[in-house]
């Protein structure tokens, strides 16, 4: 009897030699303890407002069960364009320049796969979001990273955009409020970045997210910088301000020959984004922004105490202006990131992410999301305190919560 073939060698070679998730490998250890308090995902942790879920209810008891157009409810599109004129000055047609997606996540792969031909390079700011080179990968494209330091913000500078501009240069990957620093970019900062975007003709992918989880002034929307809008690709959607991360609704907005390339992709694959998530998005983009500021609000209190209780721990912490995480330096402590969430984890059974999940700048960091209830965080914090004082950290205080 002969072994069991190694069907591997008939995978794209692209998929066989990509590694999974720095987060997702990590959180497998975490599946299998019990009294784990993690701090590691990126998801609210507050369920989706009721009036949101019970517009959901309502439209299955009314029998909306069925496909939607492949670009999306219009009402729901021309509800997004509504409130991106609204708030940011941009103005979108809700027929031809919008595009709802199955999360944000559908949306990055479509702008990818629409826009890069093998070899394009994108250029991406890091410490980076988990799944942006794989997609670039996926696509064809090259990856090429920008490293950015806690000295400087986590911003990207025009200076360090310009110098790894190359003849294959296409694509400039942006994500403000930052996953997983917390950082944010000024108009200002913005403005510089936007104008070597324009002199060397870059297509501008800007995930932005986490826009209304902006604590520090107010959140640019990049299509609204002078010039932009036409070279822009902007990524948003409905799970980190709502609460409604397993909804899957997110949409992109661009000019109507990338809407209509990725609609291409689109229909030939997701077809459409579930109807009666659709319809919950709806109802939170017409109805739910008292909620959406209340969850903020706690988001940015957390913010404080986080932080504080980090820096009193003796482990140094950037301050964040946006999104909901902290990204601490354990170089203290001695350890790697690696070491030092999986002894935190083994030790103490806090969850936290490895900075080098997010690339080689991310090391000497872990990622903490604040996205959890003062209790938890509260015992979290007390936790990490005793294990680095076990390293020989001087604990000044533990935050109490």
């Amino acid at each position: 009897m002969t072994g069991k073939r190694d069907w591997s060698e008939k995978l794209n070679p692209v998929v066989r030699h990509m590694p999974p998730s720095g987060i997702r490998r990590f959180f497998d250890l975490v599946a299998e303890m019990k009294g784990v308090i993690s701090l590691g995902v990126g998801e609210p942790d507050f369920i989706t407002p009721w009036h949101i879920r019970e517009a959901c209810i309502y439209a299955l008891e009314k029998g909306y069960t069925m496909y939607t157009s492949n670009q999306g409810l219009l009402e729901l599109r021309e509800a997004i364009a509504r409130d991106l004129d609204l708030t940011y000055g941009v103005t979108y047609d809700a027929r031809r320049e919008l595009l709802v997606t199955v999360g944000v996540s559908e949306g990055l792969d479509l702008a990818m796969r629409a826009l890069l031909a093998p070899g394009d390079e994108v250029l991406i700011p890091e410490p980076s979001y988990v799944s942006y080179a794989p997609c670039v990968l996926m696509a064809g494209g090259v990856p090429v990273t920008m490293p950015t330091s806690m000295e400087n913000s986590f911003r990207l500078t025009a200076d360090t955009l310009e110098k790894h501009i190359t003849p294959r240069s296409k694509v400039l990957l942006l994500c403000y409020p930052n996953n997983p620093t917390g950082a944010v970019m000024g108009r200002r900062d913005l403005l510089e970045v936007a104008e070597v975007a324009r002199a060397h003709d870059l297509i501008v992918i800007s995930d932005e997210i986490y826009d209304r989880l902006t604590y520090v002034g107010q959140h640019t929307c990049l299509a609204s910088l002078p010039g932009m809008q036409e070279r822009t690709v902007l990524l948003n959607g409905f799970s980190k301000a709502y609460a409604m991360t397993g909804w899957r609704v997110g949409y992109v907005a661009a000019n109507a020959d990338f809407i209509a390339a990725m609609t291409k992709i689109h229909q030939y694959t997701m077809l459409c984004a579930p109807i009666t998530a659709q319809m919950a998005a709806l109802e939170a983009l017409q109805n739910g922004r008292e909620s959406m500021q209340k969850m903020v609000q706690q988001y940015s209190r957390r913010r404080h105490l986080v932080v504080q209780g980090l820096r009193e721990m003796g482990l140094p912490c950037f301050e964040p202006g946006g999104a909901f995480y902290a990204f601490p330096d354990i170089t203290p402590t001695g350890l790697s990131s690696e070491e030092f969430a999986e002894a935190l984890l083994r030790e103490e059974k806090v969850a936290l992410v490895p900075g080098n999940a997010f690339g080689p700048s991310g090391e000497g960091h872990v990622r903490l999301s604040y996205a959890s209830s003062l209790d938890d965080l509260g015992e979290a914090l007390r936790r990490m305190a005793r294990f680095v004082q076990k390293r020989g950290v001087r604990v000044r205080a533990v935050v109490n919560m």
